[in-house]
């Protein structure tokens, strides 16, 4: 019995599109799983694990992203330098340096720990403020992290 090949995308193969989002008042969480989703490429239907088959999404206007409840005050940001005891800074003290550092490693964390997940990383595009040098490429304008 001959069932139907299941389709597999090869490397290269795959079409990728440029996506603009505009973060503001966007809510952090939930921009972010939509955008580790397009940089995957699990919105199409010829995903395929190993391949990179996701698009490019540029972000503008990173620092009018939006978190919840008090996480600004709360939410603490935590990374080892190779010397004894942890550093850290709250989220606002994040925000008000690097805005644009927020988005980014709530996008990286949501992405595979691996070579095809550095490089799926390296399709993302933020930026703080409304303009990006990317207008070349034609992207397209993407409704991402609405309810």
């Amino acid at each position: 019995m001959a069932g139907a090949k299941t389709y597999m995308a090869k490397p290269g193969e795959v079409e990728q599109k440029w996506w603009v989002v505009d973060a503001t008042d966007r809510v952090l969480g939930r921009l972010a799983s939509d955008i580790a989703t397009v940089l995957m490429g699990k919105h199409r239907p010829t995903y395929t694990p190993h391949v990179d088959t996701g698009d490019f999404v540029i972000v503008t206007n990173a620092e009018k992203v939006k978190l919840t409840g008090r996480k600004l005050e709360k939410k603490m940001y935590t990374w080892y330098t190779g010397y004894p005891g942890l550093r850290s800074e709250t989220a606002a003290k994040r925000m008000e340096d690097h805005p644009e550092r927020i988005l980014y490693d709530a996008v990286r964390r949501m992405l595979p720990k691996n070579k095809l997940g550095r490089k799926m990383l390296s399709k993302l595009k933020i930026f703080t403020g409304p303009d990006h040098p990317h207008q070349a490429q034609q992207p397209e304008l993407a409704d991402f992290g609405v309810k």
